[in-house]
């Protein structure tokens, strides 16, 4: 039986999804569906929990908070002129990733990555003492530690689809849903302690780092219990550090004040507790300027491709620059206004594809080939 006929291009739904129905894929379609009704459900539980006085917060930038309601969710959420602000929200109990917590977390992730609007986030805890002070180490009380250890096993040999290590795919399709590689960029201010998974969170997910001097503080957590740790915690250290302090962190397991994590290359600066969120606020508006896809590009490019050797990676670098300046708008917006000495106006559209270039006569194809050997164009 033949398939149907595929239509040409792509059709998308008013959230943005490719409507697979159309392609005669009802299985892709209907999860489709269910990530938009969850992204909705999400979206509402934010709202009403938050107090945010609208119905939905997706697609809206202006977020305002309504009086007399209570957060009672792990995190709080909001938007505000391009910019996600993600709150780790349970200071009571060291803002800890605990299940309802990193569910809500992923969430927001996706729909900051989903949402065109925002260009970049900022990841802070509530409080001036955690940032977030690793998962909840709880056991539950119906599960037996030999039962825990069969689970245990049991995820090595037969994991969950959809899962990478034992906890759900994040929206890279790589990192866990609770720290993934989101290649919009995100601010972290770090207003107390970040250990553990919250020295996770802010190793894999984030990429500009202010750390708050009065209360700031780093440690890997788990190696001085026994643990080498099941997240991406000590490979990305010794990645982002040099060997000799990543080793420090890692052996030790002692943790170190703001002033040395700024030393060692941990975070980008230091500022009075007082100051931390202006700081971070004045990184996001500067980034909201420029033009979103191309930092979007910029930030896929070093974390999917940083690491091949020189040569390999520079051909991904022109093939990824060639896109930008073909088919995007910014690209040629860009281009325009430095010639003409302006103020770009970035908005992250798409340009049309053009029709196919003309034959050229023989004395075009001779001068162009002339400038393309040039370099000069």
């Amino acid at each position: 039986m033949r398939s149907p006929a595929r239509p040409q291009g792509f059709f998308l739904d008013a959230g943005g999804d490719i409507d697979f129905l159309r392609f005669g894929n009802p299985t892709r379609a209907r999860i489709c569906q269910q990530r938009r009704l969850a992204r909705k459900k999400f979206a509402r539980r934010i709202g009403r929990a938050a107090g945010f006085d609208t119905a939905s917060a997706r697609g809206n930038p202006s977020l305002q908070r309504s009086p007399g309601r209570d957060r009672t969710l792990g995190i709080k959420y909001e938007k505000r002129n391009g910019v996600a602000y993600i709150t780790l929200n349970n200071p009571e109990k060291a803002n800890i990733l605990d299940k309802k917590t990193s569910d809500e977390i992923s969430q927001a992730w996706i729909d900051m990555w989903e949402d065109r609007e925002i260009r970049c986030a900022i990841l802070t805890g509530e409080g001036n003492r955690h940032f977030c002070g690793g998962h909840n180490l709880a056991p539950r009380p119906d599960v037996t530690e030999e039962e825990r250890e069969y689970l245990r096993t049991q995820r090595i040999f037969w994991p969950l689809a959809g899962t990478v290590h034992g906890q759900k795919t994040g929206v890279d399709g790589r990192f866990g849903d609770h720290y993934p590689r989101v290649w919009k960029p995100v601010i972290a201010a770090v207003n107390g302690w970040a250990a553990g998974a919250g020295l996770y969170i802010l190793l894999s997910t984030t990429d500009i780092r202010i750390a708050s001097a009065e209360h700031a503080k780093f440690k890997f957590s788990l190696t001085s219990q026994g643990w080498v740790g099941n997240g991406p915690g000590a490979s990305l250290l010794i990645k982002q550090l040099r060997y000799i302090d990543a080793m420090k962190m890692l052996l030790t397991d002692e943790p170190m004040d703001a002033a040395e994590a700024l030393r060692i290359g941990l975070i980008n600066e230091v500022v009075p507790h007082d100051q931390l969120l202006e700081r971070a606020e004045r990184y996001a508006r500067h980034i909201c300027t420029m033009p979103p896809v191309a930092v979007r590009m910029m930030k896929e490019f070093m974390v999917r491709f940083g690491d091949l050797p020189t040569d390999q990676a520079w051909h991904v670098q022109n093939l990824m620059n060639s896109l930008l300046i073909q088919v995007t708008a910014d690209g040629e917006e860009g281009r325009r206004a430095f010639n003409a000495k302006e103020k770009p106006n970035f908005n992250g559209a798409l340009r049309q594809r053009g029709e196919p270039w003309p034959d050229l006569s023989e004395a075009d194809a001779e001068r162009l080939d002339e400038v393309y050997r040039s370099g000069e164009f």
